[in-house]
């Protein structure tokens, strides 16, 4: 499966540069968080207001072959468009972690779930803590789950 329609690339030259890298290479190139080494997914969607599909890249936070999305947006104090594309067509989804995107399912998770996958989350790049800790709203967790 593709998701099909005019895709509009990020308006952010950093996440619009390296979406494209990782998707060239395959995953080969790109695949980190700028310079951090710390791994990253990319993930395809259709944005909800326009139908256009939008692409973003998120850390790689995997656990038994299911993916968190966090939607922390360096703890603003609102969600990200991102998050609203995901809630409102969670079953038109594709996630790449190396050479091919795949499809997936998305959910949000709440209660011990979250508290789990918050904890992945957390490990993998403990800047979430401090980005929960500048916010008064829960960052909402979402987990992708292959179809």
């Amino acid at each position: 499966m593709t998701i099909e329609g005019e895709y509009v690339p990020s308006t952010s030259a950093w996440v619009r540069e390296q979406v494209a890298a990782y998707e060239a290479s395959g995953g080969t190139e790109a695949n980190t968080l700028r310079d951090t080494g710390i791994p990253v997914i990319v993930v395809t969607m259709r944005g909800r207001a326009t139908g256009s599909v939008r692409k973003i890249a998120l850390m790689r936070v995997e656990h038994g072959g299911e993916y968190a999305l966090v939607a922390s947006m360096g703890g603003a104090p609102t969600n990200p468009v991102w998050y609203h594309n995901l809630v409102a067509d969670p079953h038109n989804v594709m996630v790449q972690d190396g050479p091919a995107p795949f499809e997936v399912d998305v959910r949000e998770v709440t209660g011990d779930e979250r508290a789990a996958w918050w904890e992945r989350s957390v490990a993998v790049f403990p800047n979430y803590a401090d980005y929960q800790a500048k916010t008064a709203r829960t960052i909402p967790v979402l987990v992708a789950s292959p179809r």
